[in-house]
């Protein structure tokens, strides 16, 4: 027998039905779609009732309806009966956001939060972490070509290179985590609900690996109700180059009304290249394709408890990389190709109920990713053996298996008291095989080899209590215990050097602890504090001719703590939004990947640094326009360096920019009876900043202008766009990073793609 659905103490005065709603929500602990549709003011509701009941009661004079299409979702729809009113001034909506592993909304929340909706996403063309990173503060990509590049957060950067030190920001889809020391690895952004994106290390909720922040994508679930289908082409012209294009297609199927429903998502593009090898008399070298797609299928037991099964699969292949040398604008001398390969897979399960005194959220989730790269290593390959003819090729490729089990337990609703518990537990297997080659063809020989294997066991208790200590004050307090356990076998061997074998484990163990205090203001806005800690667990380096010194064999953890304070607020009759934040963060121990003089990596502690910053976002909303724009403006000090590397450190972080800002304008008018266009303009600009810590090496990057428009014309059922991005065809430095054998030597630049039109058809039903 079903267990009936629990009653929650609801508290909810008179007020206008949209803000009613989300109060409802977050009492509830629930998502909520739509509420905007609802227009009036609400009637009082105070008692104990089921989710059902309450909304019953709740809208019952209301101009609009309620129906969930899933179990925790329920989706507002205005009433087909309902006489049209005139619409009211537009407003800055409030967001829900589960980023912090419970329904709450983000302009209440003590942390920086942003987010990106799926319409604000589809107004920008944006497909893909980059595209994104102008349009929320802070958020930065390196450039090094698809699936090869790492996210940074708040300047909080380690270095510019992706290699054996964990990642700083938390990469997520859904609830299930996408990589551990991996590059990001690139997901088009297809039917996606939202992007969560919250700042500052979250340790005590999401442990290691998120020590500047967490990055979410929320995908859209299965509608129990009703059949959708959406199809997209995208075709596009880039000068001086390839063309590109992108095929879309997106099914929902209500397998059983109202207990069984499936989505599926899929996708293939390819994005044409822009450069031309003058060596190898080869056009266009560039090019990438990735294909891939989602399969969700969702189940409803009743209106308390719900699973939904998930697997996602992405290829993406790369023919070179998208560097050349400063001054050669388009064009590079290479001797060969440096292709990269990067296959991704994701299968999760996940468990949501609720019990008279709380609810339950359990995710499964398995993780396997394989990427792989190819360099040209010819300057370094004397070093490694006597054949090859001055031709060297280095191969890097790994693969990633992790299973992830994360089980989380929170209060009802929004009450005095608060609480919520979880455990996590994660086993991420990893295979690293590294070569160089002498020579090339028939005559290849292999000149070195780094046969390096990983085991990482992850182990952690987190909870978090929050308490309305006097009216409009809450006080949160929360930690994560924590037990990183990383194991590493490697056997090395090279003609130059005797074989060597390692072996030699390193345990993490400690608390990441969070304060935060918060005033709500009367008129909703909300004052905050927090202080937070974030770690990475230490490791070992195997690879080199000859082994590093003692003190380099291993490096240590990492921690950062963060200081800050924050507003935000709700200006112009709630037309405009405005999101403030300052920040100073203690970073001891700092690991970074480094080079050695061969280019081979290793990963070294630096030192400690200091940063001090402040992040805004506003966002403006009236009669068809919106208006959104961004800031971060960060200092970077070091405080203390490793003697070790005491002559390589110049002031401040790398790949850091003082200075970052980016806006976003959209306009949309109806006319005729079912028509309405858009235009859309997004602009960016990234400071300049250094590709490395060490000043001799400090090739200078950034300090560009990222630009693209839109015109679209909707109709009942389809859509039409155009779109232009660089528009003045500018081909500024994003990245002075493409090849470890190389850059020290030559002044590597990454340009942006140039000029490119494009036309986008969609089919929606």
């Amino acid at each position: 027998m079903l267990a009936a659905p629990p009653k929650l103490n609801f508290r909810i005065t008179p007020k206008p039905y949209s803000e009613a709603l989300i109060d409802l929500a977050l009492q509830a602990d629930i998502s909520l779609l739509g509420a905007a549709a609802c227009r009036g003011t609400s009637p009082t509701l105070v008692g104990r009732y089921t989710i059902e009941q309450a909304l019953h009661r709740l809208l019952a004079d209301a101009n609009c309806d309620w129906r969930m299409p899933a179990a925790g979702v329920v989706q507002i729809s205005p009433l087909r009966r309902a006489a049209p009113e005139p619409a009211p001034p537009t407003t800055v909506s409030e967001v829900l956001i589960t980023v912090t592993k419970r329904v709450e909304a983000a302009n209440r929340l003590a942390a920086s939060v942003s987010t990106l909706s799926r319409r604000a996403l589809a107004e920008t063309g944006s497909v893909d972490p980059a595209d994104i990173s102008g349009q929320l503060s802070g958020l930065l990509t390196t450039d090094l070509g698809p699936a090869r590049d790492k996210l940074l957060l708040r300047g909080l950067s380690d270095g510019a290179f992706t290699g054996r030190s964990r990642s700083t920001v938390g990469t997520y889809l859904d609830d299930a985590p996408l990589n551990y020391n991996a590059p990001d690895p690139d997901l088009r952004l297809v039917d996606v609900e939202q992007v969560e994106l919250v700042r500052g290390p979250q340790g005590a909720l999401y442990g290691g690996g998120s020590l500047s922040g967490v990055f979410r994508i929320v995908t859209r679930k299965p509608d129990l109700y009703a059949y959708e289908g959406e199809a997209r082409v995208t075709g596009a012209y880039t000068s001086k180059g390839d063309p590109s294009h992108a095929v879309e297609a997106i099914g929902n199927f209500p397998l059983v009304e109202g207990r069984l429903g499936l989505r599926i998502a899929t996708y293939e593009e390819g994005q044409g290249g822009y450069l031309d090898d003058l060596n190898l008399d080869l056009k266009d070298v560039d090019r990438t394709t990735r294909y891939g797609g989602r399969v969700t299928l969702a189940f409803q037991a009743n209106d308390t408890w719900s699973a939904t099964l998930s697997a996602t699969g992405q290829h993406l292949a790369s023919d070179d990389t998208h560097y050349t040398v400063r001054g050669f604008g388009l064009t590079r001398l290479q001797n060969l190709q440096e292709p990269h390969d990067n296959d991704f897979g994701l299968v999760s399960a996940n468990l949501r109920g609720a019990f008279d005194w709380g609810e339950l959220a359990a995710t499964t989730a398995y993780v396997q990713h394989r990427y792989a790269s190819l360099y040209d290593a010819s300057r370094v390959i004397s070093d490694f053996s006597d054949l090859g003819n001055g031709v060297g090729v280095y191969t890097e490729s790994t693969r990633t298996e992790m299973a992830v089990q994360d089980i989380v337990l929170t209060s009802h609703g929004a009450g005095r008291f608060g609480w919520l518990a979880g455990a996590y537990g994660a086993l991420t297997n990893e295979s690293a095989p590294n070569r160089i080659f002498a020579g090339q063809g028939a005559s290849q020989t292999i000149a070195y080899v780094d046969d390096r294997r990983d085991r990482i066991r992850d182990l952690a208790l987190y909870g978090e209590a929050s308490l309305e200590v006097l009216p409009g004050w809450t006080a949160a307090l929360g930690a994560r215990a924590f037990r990183t356990e990383v194991r590493t076998r490697s056997d090395v061997w090279s003609e130059r050097g005797p074989a060597r074998g390692v072996s030699r484990t390193i345990r993490t163990t400690g608390l990441s602890p969070k304060f935060t205090l918060q005033r709500e203001l009367a008129r909703g806005d909300t004052l905050y504090g927090v202080i937070s800690q974030g770690h990475r667990a230490g490791g070992v380096n195997t690879g080199g001719i000859d082994p590093l010194t003692a003190g380099r064999e291993a490096f240590s953890s990492d921690r950062l703590t963060n200081f800050e304070l924050g507003g935000k607020f709700r200006l112009l009759h709630r037309r405009m939004s405005l999101n403030a934040a300052l920040f100073y963060d203690v970073w001891t121990n700092i690991q970074t990947d480094q080079f050695r003089d061969s280019g081979l990596l290793y990963v070294a502690n630096v030192g400690d640094a200091a940063i001090m910053g402040l992040e805004a976002e506003a966002g403006y909303a009236v009669s068809g326009l919106s208006l959104s724009a961004n800031l971060l403006a960060s200092r970077t000090d070091i405080l203390r360096a490793n003697p070790e590397f005491a002559q390589q450190l110049a002031k401040g972080l790398p790949n850091a920019p003082d200075i970052s800002f980016g806006l976003v304008a959209s306009y949309r008018r109806d006319f005729a009876r079912s028509l309405a266009w858009r235009v859309t303009g997004a602009a960016s600009y990234v400071g300049a900043s250094r590709v490395t810590f060490d000043p001799a090496l400090s090739s200078k990057m950034g300090d560009y202008v990222r630009l693209k428009f839109a015109a679209a014309l909707s109709g009942r059922g389809w859509n039409a766009e155009l779109f232009v991005t660089n528009p003045l065809d500018q081909l500024a430095n994003t990245f002075a990073f493409g090849n470890p054998f190389t850059f020290v030597q030559v002044n590597q630049s990454t340009p942006q793609r140039p000029l490119t039109l494009g036309l986008t058809l969609s089919a929606f039903r």
